[in-house]
């Protein structure tokens, strides 16, 4: 069973390649374009896979640390090792902003702000190159679609130059033309698959940092309850 299986599969390969090496300029041309696409494609996937894969296990990390710190100097001090997670910046702009105001008790309102930029930059980072994936999904169908379609237009004027109107001698042609459609096809799939999954866990990460900068603040405000002067409310939780 195995066997026959694998000779089935290096029997159609054997095929394919030979249509592909049978076929017009301009059905080689769109399945060169097709490649450049799928490749880069691939490329945005398996790299933003590792990304988010890091930054959810830094994110946990960091999360927990935070909760079992006793001061935000503690936290500050080793954030730096948990940087692939996107609650980082949003900790380091929160604390820079505690560290830069002077007067007590502390603005609030500040604070939340200095969080939303941190998050906003975060999605931005995390965002990136993700139209790329959108661009691939929407377009190499249609430019698959021209290669069948142009090859279909050819392989019907070679069949009205011949005059024998069989079907045995346009369906090599036909086939050839469709090779074209099967790759952009090949090539859009991942790309959207990827890009549905990715921007979902945008979404998730969104929803993490506004839940992580409402903790943060949460205890800054208990801090500052408990210590009446800014400098503990900066050293305390």
């Amino acid at each position: 069973m195995i066997l026959s299986c694998c000779v089935l599969a290096s029997a159609l390969g054997g095929e394919i390649s030979g249509l592909i090496e049978s076929s017009g300029l301009v059905a080689k041309a769109v399945l060169i374009i097709l490649l450049l696409f799928s490749l880069a494609s691939w490329t945005i996937i398996f790299s933003k896979w590792g990304l988010f894969r890091r930054a959810r296990s830094q994110s946990n990390r960091f999360v927990r640390m935070f909760r079992k710190s006793e001061r935000l100097n503690d936290v500050a001090a080793v954030a730096e090792q948990f940087k692939p997670s996107p609650l980082v910046p949003v900790f380091e702009g929160a604390y820079e902003e505690i560290r830069k105001q002077s007067s007590y008790p502390l603005r609030v309102v500040s604070l939340q702000r200095a969080t939303q930029i941190a998050a906003s930059e975060e999605l931005t980072r995390l965002e990136s190159r993700l139209p790329w994936l959108a661009t691939c999904g929407a377009v190499t169908p249609f430019i698959g679609l021209f290669g069948t379609v142009w090859g279909i237009i050819d392989a019907f004027h070679g069949l009205g130059t011949a005059g024998a109107a069989t079907l045995r001698a346009v369906a090599p042609g036909i086939s050839e033309a469709l090779i074209t459609t099967a790759a952009g096809l090949f090539a859009a799939i991942p790309a959207v698959i990827g890009y549905n999954i990715f921007t979902q866990n945008i979404r998730e990460f969104g929803a993490r940092m506004d839940d992580f900068s409402l903790e943060l603040i949460n205890e800054v405000e208990r801090a500052q309850a408990a210590a009446p002067r800014v400098a503990e409310t900066v050293e305390r939780r």
